[in-house]
């Protein structure tokens, strides 16, 4: 038995050191970092140009294919290396429509075939590139395509979709279900004759469309798309290159960019932005990545020992202070941003990049598309070798004056921790949370009617502006709104449920930061109350069309609340000292909270602007001075303002109330 024992442990032994790598730091430092060569091939009709950059590697050599899969390669090159580490041959002839794959040879051992890492086009589940004159994938008018223009990024209103989920319900209407090009079809309805699709977006009146991963991913198997699968997309393949599976061909390289720019361009033209979700933080695979089939290690950080660090509690973590990849980072948001005008970013477990790589990707987006947003999550999901100081995390958020980061304290003060089922927020019946939300309203800037000591996560302003706040109360990650309303208030009737999910977007699309909608929370999603719904089959994840006409009423009270945003710019103040100028709380408790926002702020034509956000269960007389006029009493709005109200305003129970003078 006790030899069984150590057995066992030498066997685990094993495992755990076969799972390492020697700690190459010294190593990876040393190599040649040619930070301006081109690695993109370069394609033309007479030869294409190819190049690996592999400083260690012993061989490389390309492989040439007919097909993106199945057959074998009908022709194979030895690329020669340059002092820079960079590997390169020049191929003749057309190679339009070629699928290729390079291979590297690493201590005496051929590593597997890959695309590379800057592959712009890729057959069937992304395991070989293709050559690609990227000219002819634009769709007609791709040329006088144009991004909407945005004054200020706080003028924005984003909300957070999957490309599936939006039109794969029976109900969407789609002629394309769960495809790019679902995404680009007007007229279409589900019963009732409601909007559904882009139509939606565009009655609902959001500015820009958070995509979730439509990189190239693991998940799921492009071959075998007749089985519903699903996938958030988190697991990083290829990341140049649409994703397969929401295209009409995933085995034709060409159709996937064609068909995403097609997406693009129809949400261009309903004058909707798209930001895509990013995350260059970790790769869906490890030891076998496009990234170590390259340069084995390089592109990883790793513990002293050799292990792989996993901040991203996805097994592995990027190196982006690494100079090759600074480059790769820049280099793809540039090319994203170019090739398929794209408006921004959101950058997945942003904290665990480097301060100094995020603000070269800003600079270099930013000088692209000044109009770009670019936010992310800012913290990580474990701990890293890249020193705390350096990371792009949110309570550094000021030294990144050009990036913007999701405001959890907002969100866990407006309906209870996401990691706690029980917990409770300020619209759900919990004491101390005023001064979170206080914060959340000023764009988590320094703001002398703010209690610091009192915020969820923070004691201190993180922001230099009030747009560096992305405010949200849910997101695609733990339960949706409605879902965790329902089970941390089990008592509550649904009526009551509802004038809560309603009072927490209002407050968050009546604040100063850049507000951010999960996609149905207009419609009250649910997720029949699954908390990570990431591989969950589309009966949990997917847009139920009929829930618009069910809460009809809850639809038009999300749509007044953005016209109401939209046209009234003392909402979204762009300036820090603005805002502490013409922002003045007035009273606040527990369950209430109210403001002013005086002196046309903004340019607005509303004077001085009064709001005030009830979450007791009772009504409450609210005293005033002078003459208002009533805009919003509950879920009534009156842009124009016609009924006036003087000395005692009476706000309804769980409810917004503004009004204003001219």
């Amino acid at each position: 038995m006790l030899m069984r024992h150590i057995s066992l442990i030498l066997i685990i032994l094993l495992l755990f050191n076969s799972c390492k790598i020697s700690d190459n730091s010294k190593e990876f430092n040393s190599y040649p970092t040619p930070v301006d060569e081109n690695l993109w091939i370069t394609y033309g009709k007479n030869s294409t140009s190819f190049k690996l950059w592999s400083p260690n590697a012993e061989e490389v050599i390309l492989r040439l294919y007919k097909k993106g899969n199945d057959v074998e390669a009908f022709d194979i090159y030895s690329l020669k290396k340059s002092t820079t580490g960079v590997w390169h041959i020049a191929v003749q002839g057309d190679l339009n429509g070629t699928y290729y794959t390079y291979q590297v040879k690493h201590n005496n051992k051929w590593l597997n075939e890959t695309p590379g890492i800057y592959a712009k086009a890729v057959g069937v589940n992304g395991n070989r590139a293709m050559v690609i004159n990227m000219e002819s994938t634009n769709p007609i008018g791709w040329h006088n395509d144009r991004s909407p223009l945005l004054k200020q990024p706080n003028e924005a209103i984003i909300y957070e979709l999957h490309v599936r989920d939006m039109t794969i319900h029976p109900q969407s209407g789609s002629f394309y279900p769960g495809k790019y090009l679902g995404l680009t079809e007007k007229g279409t309805t589900g019963n009732n004759n409601v909007s559904t699709g882009i139509d939606h977006l565009k009655e609902l009146g959001i500015t820009h469309v958070h995509l979730l991963p439509t990189f190239d991913h693991y998940a799921i198997d492009e071959t075998n798309l007749n089985t519903p699968q699903f996938n958030w997309g988190y697991d990083p393949n290829n990341y140049n290159v649409p994703e397969g599976s929401f295209s009409t061909d995933p085995f034709n390289a060409e159709v996937r960019i064609r068909e995403f720019k097609q997406m693009i361009k129809a949400f261009h033209d309903n004058g909707i932005g798209v930001i895509m979700d990013v995350v260059y933080n970790h790769t869906g695979r490890t030891d076998t990545s496009n990234f170590n089939l390259e340069v084995p290690g390089y592109y990883y950080r790793h513990w002293q020992d050799g292990s792989y660090s996993d901040a991203a509690a996805c097994g592995n973590e990027t190196a982006s202070e690494r100079s090759m990849m600074r480059k790769f980072m820049i280099e793809s948001t540039t090319y994203w941003t170019k090739e398929y005008h794209i408006d921004g970013f959101r950058f997945d477990l942003m904290g665990i990049h480097d301060i100094e790589t995020m603000n070269n990707v800003a600079d270099a987006v930013l000088k692209l598309n000044p109009d770009a947003l670019l936010y992310g999550e800012g913290w990580t999901a474990g701990d890293s070798p890249l020193p705390e100081e350096k990371r792009a995390l949110k309570k550094h958020m000021q030294q990144l004056p050009k990036i913007a980061a999701f405001n959890d304290d907002l969100r866990d003060g407006l309906k209870g921790s996401v990691f706690d089922d029980q917990s409770l927020g300020f619209v759900s019946g919990a004491k101390n949370k005023q001064e979170s939300i206080k914060f959340g309203i000023v764009g988590a800037i320094q703001h002398p009617d703010v209690n610091y000591n009192s915020i969820n996560y923070s004691n201190t302003p993180w922001t230099n502006e009030p747009w560096q706040s992305i405010n949200y109360v849910s997101c695609h990650d733990n339960h949706t709104l409605f879902d965790k309303l329902k089970i941390s208030r089990p008592d509550a009737d649904v009526e009551t449920l509802i004038a809560m999910d309603k009072l927490a977007n209002a407050i968050v699309l009546t604040s100063q930061g850049t507000p951010f909608l999960h996609a149905g929370a207009e419609m009250l999603r649910s997720k029949n109350e699954e908390h990570n719904s990431y591989n969950l089959p589309d009966s949990i994840n997917q847009i139920n069309w009929n829930w618009k006409i069910e809460y009809q009423e809850v639809f038009k009270y999300y749509k007044n609340l953005i016209r109401l945003r939209k046209e009234h710019p003392a909402f979204y103040i762009a300036n820090a000292n603005e805002v502490r100028e013409k922002v003045k709380f007035q009273q606040t408790n527990d369950s209430l909270v109210s403001f002013i926002i005086d002196h046309n702020a903004n340019n607005d034509n509303w004077q001085k602007i009064l709001v005030i956000y009830n979450a007791s269960n009772k009504k409450i007389d609210y005293k005033i001075e002078g003459v208002w006029h009533k805009a919003v009493s509950g879920s009534t709005f009156d842009f124009e303002g016609l009924q006036l109200v003087k000395d005692t305003i009476q706000v309804p129970e769980l409810s917004m109330y503004v009004a204003f003078q001219k």
